[in-house]
């Protein structure tokens, strides 16, 4: 057991730019060549370049093929230079899942059981072999009392039928997407897999129409009447199959040893692209045992940590826990006292609170709490998933009396709010496919809080001014509003592209003649560079309507005096052995 704020290191201090390698302009360079401008300087001390940064093939960059550099979009040039910016990289470990691109799952398609991945992903079957009953579709039913625990981040059970080269399908654990394509068979693929001299091209046209048909139909070739040419059906269904194409991210098997051996691979590899805070992505997913729910199983949980930590130390790398889990159940806690900063994933949904209703007594709360037990933060306001609302409740229902961060009916007031102002909702699923809980409201910041731009420069001064490291989103720097149209062009998973709309190089000049931008600058150059900061945090007495926080460390002091009902606000900064400047804001 590692003591508390048992850090590999202390975490960096400074602001947070997030964004993707092409978020901005075409590729990383337009990024770095922004950064380097006057008005950026000094702003921001890390970049956490979110996964396309690597090979990848889905879900904007979390399922990935590889951890080498995506040549695309990046190049070894453009993280030296952030370098020389000093600016340090926040980079992901997506823990829990692969793409089927990537070499090992090809592996496993082509060698099947003979492939020395085989046991890299998890195959379902043989997980639940003796916890429940083959079904008539060839994989297995988990009995009642372990189908219940399981929680689905889509509805069906989290399966995806592999085709191994001996003609069988076996089901492989798949939690997150899933796509199978069969692409147009043509009359010569049929010949060539059947032979000319048993199957004539009129018979291979004939068949080659029909399968198509099915295929555009979203038929099972196996279900269709050949008619007269049924002789051929097995060979032709056989065909069909072998050229499936797979789209998706398959669980990772961490009781094989040859995922930790690829885990200690990619750790040092993301060092040698410069990281140093690594994002376990979906890490809570890993540890699965029947009888237990597939998240955040404990001690199994804990252990993968505790060994994760043990190679990330041979690096020099911190790790970061990527938890999205009700406030009421503890779980930030466990994680904070185990030596791991944590995401403040409360804070968005309470800052939102705070400024629609005009007071501060939940923030300040939580604020309390943050402080008495020195938790090490990372929060943000917007980021490219979206806005939490889950995190905020307090009582599970398990018979320990938890105090709500937010009340239900308050959490459902800021759902509703922002779903007004155009959010899209992204849920949760039990296994019989119906919906257990809001995740999560996807929306830019800026219109989650109604565009109002003196409400959105408060929320970001406010969070200047928080414990912890802030990470800005590059759309909400540039008070970006919901991309409808990217959102619905992404269909039923398009949900978040409504905050990842790319920015052109004129997007950022006429951005930066705004008030808004430039005053946010200044913000977070204040946070990033003023030594108070450094020190510890004071909440003045006020009413209900206002914010007074203050910063000193030595005589260095920063200052925020806000209201809550108009938005305005003051910003004082004294340097030790300086004058005071004041800065107010309406």
């Amino acid at each position: 057991m590692y003591e508390p704020n048992d850090l590999n290191g202390p975490l960096p201090q400074g602001v947070m730019f997030n964004a993707y390698p092409d978020s901005i302009g075409q590729s990383l360079a337009d990024t770095v060549r922004l950064l380097k401008r006057p008005e950026f300087k000094d702003a921001f001390s890390l970049f956490y370049i979110l996964p396309t940064v690597f090979d990848s093939d889905l879900d904007r960059g979390f399922s990935i093929i590889n951890y080498d550099l995506n040549e695309r979009l990046v190049s070894r040039d453009d993280l030296n230079e952030l370098h020389q910016l000093n600016i340090t990289f926040k980079f992901d470990l997506v823990l829990n899942h692969l793409s089927v691109a990537s070499p090992q799952f090809k592996d496993l398609l082509k060698y099947g059981d003979q492939s020395k991945y085989k046991d890299f992903f998890i195959d379902w079957n043989d997980f639940w072999q003796s916890h429940g009953t083959m079904g008539p579709e060839g994989y297995v039913i988990p009995h009642a009392k372990y189908l219940n625990k399981l929680f689905m981040r889509k509805p069906g059970l989290p399966i995806l039928m592999v085709r191994f080269p001996d003609g069988s399908d076996r089901p492989y654990w798949n939690t997150f997407y899933q796509q199978v394509d069969y692409p147009a068979i043509s009359a010569r693929d049929l010949q060539n897999g059947i032979g000319n001299e048993r199957l004539t091209l009129a018979e291979a046209e004939t068949i080659a129409v029909i399968v198509n048909v099915a295929l555009d139909a979203r038929q099972k070739v196996n279900d269709v009447d050949f008619g007269k040419l049924s002789p051929f059906k097995e060979e032709v269904v056989s065909i069909v199959e072998q050229k499936r194409r797979y789209l998706g991210q398959m669980d990772l098997n961490a009781q094989s040893r040859k995922v930790w051996e690829y885990y200690a691979e990619t750790l040092k590899k993301l060092r040698n692209h410069g990281g140093k805070v690594i994002r376990l992505d979906a890490f809570a997913y890993l540890h699965k045992k029947p009888g237990e729910v597939n998240f955040f199983n404990k001690p199994g949980t804990w252990e993968y940590l505790a060994r994760l930590k043990e190679i990330a130390r041979d690096h020099d790398l911190i790790l970061l826990p990527e938890l999205h889990s009700a406030y009421g159940q503890g779980l930030h806690e466990e994680i904070a006292v185990r030596g791991f900063p944590i995401y403040d994933f409360f804070f968005p949904g309470l800052v939102i609170h705070a400024l629609d209703e005009g007071t501060n007594k939940y923030l300040l709360r939580w604020i309390k709490e943050l402080t008495e037990k020195n938790f090490k933060t990372i929060n943000m306001l917007g980021c490219h998933d979206g806005i939490p609302v889950l995190d905020l409740k307090g009582d599970q229902g398990d018979g320990i009396s938890r105090q709500d961060l937010l009340s239900d009916e308050q959490i459902e007031a800021v759902i509703d709010r922002i779903v007004q102002r155009g959010g899209r909702v992204k849920n949760l699923y039990g296994a019989d496919g119906k919906r257990i809980a809001y995740y999560q409201v996807n929306a830019t910041f800026f219109s989650a809080l109604g565009e109002d731009e003196r409400k959105f420069l408060l929320a970001r001064a406010i969070q200047m001014f928080m414990p912890g490291m802030p990470q800005v989103w590059y759309l909400d720097l540039f008070v970006g509003k919901n991309d409808y149209a990217a959102a619905d062009r992404g269909g039923t998973a398009g949900h978040k592209e409504i905050n990842r709309t790319t920015l052109s190089m004129e997007d950022i000049e006429q951005a930066l003649k705004r008030n808004v931008v430039t005053d946010q600058l200044e913000l977070i150059r204040l946070r990033n560079t003023c030594p108070a900061f450094d020190g510890k945090l004071s909440i003045g007495n006020t009413d209900e309507r206002h914010l007074h926080m203050t910063w000193n460390n030595q005589g260095a002091i920063a200052s925020l005096h806000a209201n809550l009902i108009d938005y305005s606000f003051t910003i004082t900064q004294k340097a030790i052995d300086s004058n005071t400047n004041t800065a107010t804001y309406n």
